[in-house]
Formats: structure tokens, C-alpha cells, sequence
């Protein structure tokens, strides 16, 4: 049975999600933040 994902949800990821960070300069040094302070994610 295929679960149903709400619109607003999956927005939200496709805003937020690490290859959306990758993108942006900014995103890249919030990407390299988690890295170091997480190991690889």
C-alpha cells in the first residue's frame, strides 16, 4: 500500500535537502559545517 505524502511536505525537503544546499555557496559551507561536526552524513 503506498503511503500518502502531503504537497507542503515534500516541498518543504525538496527546500532543505542536502542537494538543494549543495547549490548555493551558502549551502555548500552549511553542508561542510554538519560534515565536521557530524563526520559524513
Amino acid at each position: 500500500m503506498k503511503t500518502n505524502v502531503r504537497q507542503s511536505k515534500l516541498k518543504h525537503a525538496k527546500k532543505t535537502g542536502y542537494r538543494t544546499r549543495q547549490r548555493t555557496k551558502g549551502g555548500r559551507k552549511v553542508n561542510r559545517r554538519q560534515r565536521a561536526r557530524h563526520g559524513s552524513f
